[in-house]
């Protein structure tokens, strides 16, 4: 099957099987490794992605689904200002310790401070409530998060 989509920025176009899940797509035919498959059943969101700006996880998805969307992994962060922010934030406020659900974290991140809406730390937890952390506690995440808001797009 042939899928046309922008991925992070770039119009694309590929020819793969309909049901090849979107992570093994990512990371292996296209070399982007930054989003990770951490349980392959959708329960830990290190496998985060947006697509037309919404949250989902790449493990869950097929490429079939695909066609026609915009997509942005981890590795387009640095392409905007929210972007810019949360990575510093992440680093700066001690959030990445192992990184393994950073990819994930941030995605999920952005997605929320692109709604336009106030970002309490109760909304940011709720927002990220979807992404596992063994490493963290949550609390430095959530303070990157808090940062990050404030630093970029305060309402």
């Amino acid at each position: 099957m042939n899928i046309q989509f922008n991925l992070n920025g770039i119009p694309t176009e590929l020819d793969c099987v309909p049901d090849r899940r979107v992570i093994d797509l990512l990371r292996e035919d296209l070399g982007l490794t930054g989003s990770k498959e951490g349980c392959g059943t959708g329960e830990c969101g290190a496998c985060t992605i947006l697509v037309d700006g919404l949250p989902k996880l790449a493990c869950l998805m097929l490429a079939a689904q695909l066609e026609g969307t915009r997509v942005e992994t981890v590795e387009a962060l640095e392409q905007t200002e929210e972007g810019r922010s949360l990575m510093t934030a992440f680093a700066e406020e001690g959030a990445v310790q192992c990184g393994y659900c950073i990819p994930g974290m941030e995605m999920a991140s952005l997605a929320l401070l692109r709604q336009g809406e106030p970002l309490s730390r109760e909304r940011i937890k709720e927002g990220l409530s979807g992404n596992l952390c063994r490493c963290t506690g949550y609390v430095k995440i959530v303070d990157a998060v808090e940062r990050a808001v404030k630093e970029c797009c305060e309402i």
